[in-house]
């Protein structure tokens, strides 16, 4: 029973361990320069075109809920800032980090569970081969690079979106949406959006590493992993989310206040 109950304690403790060694680890020399590309690229293309797929419709249904409720304060003039700061501060980055962790944290960690099950993992280790080192660091790294890529790529689509849903649905004039981009949003707001994709990037990419280097019992464990690995990242990317644009608004007032 003691142990049940503090298992999930357990667990909590060594992912937290793992980042740090993942963190450590980064600064570390050699740098596989060969695998970060190579992931990078297979993490871009297996995100690119969901992530394009859910920019519109999410930049889409944010123009008409922002723009019905502004309408009815009367405050039409405000509707392309308000559809800016929900994009870019919210909606862009949760995006990304959700199609980053179920597209690419799920085949990363599949990837790496595969490897533990065929031992490649404890026959590296048994060359002296640090598989956090060699193979870990690489597939983060290049996860947060594609998120901060990503999450710019959501945002851009997202208001250009909102802004063809505003001016052909709800009436709303170009001059007016184009012109009230900076009434509320102001450039923090867009560093804010970034920095998220990179700490829900890194997250991503920890979880879906841990999960899969500690998979075991055949293919059946490595397909549980990975279930376990995109439900861990949503649960911490929510919290984080919360935590950071608590921050934020702490350090940076709303523009105007």
């Amino acid at each position: 029973m003691t142990a049940s109950a503090t298992a999930p304690l357990k667990h909590a403790g060594s992912l937290f361990s793992f980042a740090l060694d993942t963190a450590r680890a980064s600064v570390r020399r050699p740098f596989q320069l060969k695998e970060f590309l190579q992931q990078a690229w297979f993490v871009a293309s297996v995100t690119i075109i969901p992530t394009a797929l859910v920019a519109i419709p999410f930049g889409a249904v944010i123009a008409l809920q922002v723009g019905g409720l502004i309408k009815q304060f009367g405050a039409q003039a405000f509707t392309g800032s308000a559809a800016v700061l929900a994009v870019v501060r919210e909606a862009s980055p949760i995006a990304t980090a959700l199609l980053i962790a179920g597209a690419g944290g799920s085949a990363i960690c599949a990837d790496l569970g595969a490897r533990k099950i065929r031992e490649e993992l404890d026959a590296m280790m048994v060359l002296g081969i640090d598989p956090i080192q060699r193979l870990v660091v690489p597939r983060v790294l290049a996860t947060m690079l594609v998120a901060f890529f990503l999450n710019g790529f959501v945002s851009v689509v997202g208001v250009m979106g909102g802004y063809v849903f505003n001016v052909v649905l709800q009436g709303g004039t170009p001059g007016s949406y184009i012109a009230s981009f900076t009434a509320l949003a102001q450039l923090p707001d867009l560093w804010q959006g970034q920095v998220k994709a990179l700490v829900f990037g890194f997250l991503a990419a920890v979880v879906a590493s841990y999960k899969g280097m500690n998979a075991g019992g055949g293919p059946k464990g490595v397909g549980d992993a990975v279930n376990q690995s995109v439900v861990i990242t949503f649960m911490l990317l929510f919290v984080a989310n919360f935590s950071m644009t608590a921050i934020y608004f702490q350090l940076v007032p709303p523009k105007g206040a």
